[in-house]
């Protein structure tokens, strides 16, 4: 890998899969694609626990760290805790993964129903698969955008969803890494870009498309090889029409620094 230029276009772990990549010898150009916003709006949430007393969810489910953690301080902030605390001991609990499940032990939640690795929506639908919830409230926590694979399959189940908002995802207030990024490209200065959310190709060819540099981005991505960190975000590369040269397996880090390894010597 030595010498290769290669785009991120992660946030969170951005430095530190920056950092990775550094020390395999390569070259990493830093461009966030994503940013989280605090969505979650008070007055919903207190017509939510409202709500509960006349009909309690009979399922929640968890999808991500940050989001499990933002729900539990807004209702400490309400002065609501004891109520949410009842409701999950009154319901079963879901978890997709790791983040939300260690949030959920921090707060002594018991935890029902557990997701398996690699921790995507399949996984997440096989936990479910025993609950009955025709007819029953579900609680989703929803993390940057919703997830339609998992509302559409508890619809088609017969369960009446309430979606939570607490974050969403948006681009970030600085976008001059995104414009390094596309002249970059343009100028054939890369060999390989990572994507590791669904959500950054999203953002990246929305941004290109306000600078219109849609075009360009196209014809830069079809030059370098294209790295997917899973199979979601695989499927909205496809979607935008990029290529995918490898994806990693599991849908981590360390799997990924592995392929672009192997790939890129």
């Amino acid at each position: 890998m030595r010498g290769k230029r290669i785009a991120i276009l992660e946030s969170r772990l951005g430095e530190q899969l920056a950092q990775l990549i550094t020390r395999a010898g390569a070259i990493p150009l830093h461009a966030p694609a994503l940013a989280e916003v605090p969505d979650g709006d008070p007055d919903a949430l207190q017509s939510f626990l409202d709500s509960c007393m006349q009909r309690p969810p009979q399922l929640f489910v968890f999808q991500t760290g940050v989001g499990t953690q933002a729900l539990l301080d807004m209702t400490e902030q309400l002065g609501r805790t004891q109520q949410l605390m009842a409701l999950l001991a009154q319901g079963k609990v879901a978890e997709r993964g790791p983040k939300p499940a260690a949030v959920l032990r921090a707060h002594s939640i018991r935890i029902d129903l557990a997701s398996q690795d690699p921790h995507t929506t399949t996984e997440l639908l096989r936990a479910l698969e025993g609950i009955a919830v025709a007819g029953s409230r579900v609680v989703i926590q929803r993390y940057g955008e919703s997830n339609r694979e998992l509302e559409t399959a508890l619809r088609q189940r017969g369960a009446e969803l309430v979606e939570l908002p607490l974050y969403r995802w948006a681009l970030p207030q600085d976008t001059a890494p995104l414009s390094r990024l596309l002249d970059a490209l343009e100028r054939n200065e890369l060999d390989a870009a990572v994507f590791t959310s669904a959500s950054q190709p999203r953002n990246l060819f929305s941004f290109a498309r306000d600078q219109r540099r849609e075009d360009a981005l196209r014809a830069g991505l079809e030059r370098v090889k294209v790295f997917s960190i899973g199979p979601v975000c695989s499927r909205a590369l496809a979607a935008l029409g990029v290529h995918v040269d490898g994806e990693a397996s599991p849908p981590k880090l360390g799997p990924l620094m592995t392929l672009l390894r192997e790939r890129l010597s």
